[in-house]
Parts: C-alpha cells; sequence; structure tokens
C-alpha cells in the first residue's frame, strides 16, 4: 500500500497475559475501513474477527517500533491482541481508501 490517509481516531489494547479486543475503528465513512495499520509497543499477537474474537500466541506477531497494514476481509469487526513476553499496548487506526 502506497498510501497512508488516516482521518479518524484508532483505538488502543492494553496487551496482557489474556487475549483482550476492541471493534475495528471506523473510517471517515462511518463504515469499516478495507485497510488498519496496527503497532504495537511490545511483541503482540493479534487477530481479526467478530465480537467472539481472541488472539492466541500462534496468530500474526506484530514487533515493537513496527507496524503491519492489514485487509480487513468483508464480516470482520473487532480486533484482539495478547502479549508476547511482555505488557504492552497495540494501537490500530483506519486507513482511508486510496
Amino acid at each position: 500500500m502506497d498510501c497512508l490517509t488516516i482521518t479518524k481516531t484508532g483505538a488502543n489494547i492494553a496487551t496482557g497475559a489474556a487475549s483482550a479486543s476492541v471493534p475495528i475503528p471506523t473510517a471517515q465513512s462511518g463504515e469499516i475501513p478495507r485497510y488498519v495499520r496496527v503497532i504495537a509497543t511490545a511483541a503482540a499477537h493479534v487477530k481479526l474477527g467478530t465480537s467472539s474474537v481472541a488472539a492466541v500466541a500462534a496468530d500474526l506477531m506484530v514487533q515493537p517500533a513496527d507496524s503491519v497494514t492489514l485487509v480487513v476481509p468483508r464480516g470482520m469487526t473487532h480486533i484482539a491482541a495478547i502479549q508476547d513476553t511482555a505488557a504492552g499496548t497495540v494501537n490500530i487506526v483506519p486507513l482511508e481508501d486510496c
């Protein structure tokens, strides 16, 4: 993805030993975005899903000071995160279509 347009406030997940989830922040249109950017302050595992989603240690790892851009498949409404070895914060921001 070549452009990153962020116009709305994202969401944070405080990671710990148990999975936690939040609704995917909406885009400017009020709809769930096609893409989100995920950044972590400490290594964490993330997973997209519905309101019952739970992340586990085998899910996608986001390293501190790195970011990943994820495609949000239709029907996905929430994102979950769990710490790898230490607690931290996972930040999720909606990306506008480019």
